[in-house]
């Protein structure tokens, strides 16, 4: 599949930086073959690893019943994933599982690579719904078009699914509502480690999906029953951003709680978005806007709750 086929640019949102649009569309960017797809891997703890391309964050189990990944990243890196994960112990042509914690083309780019050659894709429900029909990022003004049959999730669940792997048991828990609503945590019980999927961006604002009936009291709601899962020794993956612990995702809960409760007071009072967006939320919050979502964008998602 020619990912720069699949998705339709059709103008861009005022607010978003330039830099916002190509970390979310990075097969329209660097096309001139000046620069080879490089992977980057760390083992994590026991046979888990993170791997790291463009896209969202990868985690890999390998070991003795084979290799298990949960997101796949954007198709263009999916030669370099093959090569890091045969470079860390893969003995196949391909995971004989791959696990998508959402829709979104940075976590799902690869389906296609992977399932032509026989990984069974698992999500949940509505992410299958969302891959094999057409979808809108209106915050981006993007069209993504249907995924082909290849690249869709095989296996899917409703609520939750176990699988018991590589010596640990793995639940899929979905958590409704909060990027998407086909979000999917993903904790590793044995291990101790959760992939938190894009519910969790360490130290910067994240993207919620209002288009795919992402919310912020979703986001909230799902944090607050992970962070009463899990305890110190945990590893949170973020969906994007640097590897965290219990203190990093409650720390993001914090900005989210904070920050809402300044647009929805200031809203209150009649304020318009325009005018909370030049006023800003503080200096405590000012680095969390210096990745993909600035601060502008974000206050617009806390706008539309």
């Amino acid at each position: 599949m020619d990912f720069r086929c699949n998705v339709i640019v059709k103008s861009a949102v005022a607010g978003l930086t330039l830099a916002a649009m190509l970390s979310v569309t990075p097969a329209m960017a660097a096309q001139d073959g000046s620069e080879e797809p490089t992977v980057s891997s760390a083992n994590l703890r026991g046979d888990l690893y993170i791997l790291h391309g463009m896209g969202g964050n990868v985690v890999a189990s390998v070991g003795g019943d084979g290799v298990l990944i949960i997101d796949d990243d954007y198709p263009q890196y999916a030669p370099a994933y093959e090569q890091a994960l045969l470079d860390i112990g893969m003995k196949t042509k391909a995971p004989r599982f791959l696990l998508n914690t959402h829709w979104h083309m940075d976590h799902t780019g690869s389906n296609s690579y992977w399932g032509e050659r026989g990984s069974v894709i698992v999500s949940h429900d509505s992410v299958r719904t969302r891959l094999s029909t057409r979808q809108e990022l209106k915050a981006f003004g993007m069209v993504v078009e249907a995924s082909p049959p290849v690249a869709l999730p095989v296996v899917t669940f409703a609520q939750s699914l176990a699988l018991h792997f590589n010596g640990d048991d793995i639940e899929m828990q979905y958590y409704p509502g909060g990027h998407t609503d086909g979000d999917s945590v993903i904790f590793f019980t044995e291990t101790n480690v959760v992939h938190m999927g894009d519910n969790f961006f360490n130290a910067r604002f994240p993207f919620i999906d209002i288009g795919s009936n992402g919310s912020v009291q979703g986001y909230i709601d799902c944090i607050q029953d992970v962070l009463g899962r899990i305890d110190d020794d945990t590893i949170v993956v973020p969906g994007h951003g640097s590897v965290g612990n219990k203190a990093d995702l409650s720390r993001f809960l914090d900005m989210i709680v904070a920050t809402s409760a300044i647009v929805t007071a200031k809203l209150d009072k009649g304020i318009s978005v325009e005018e909370i967006t030049e006023q800003g939320l503080g200096e405590q919050w000012g680095s969390w806007g210096q990745h993909t979502i600035n601060e502008a964008t974000w206050i617009s998602f806390l706008a539309a709750r």
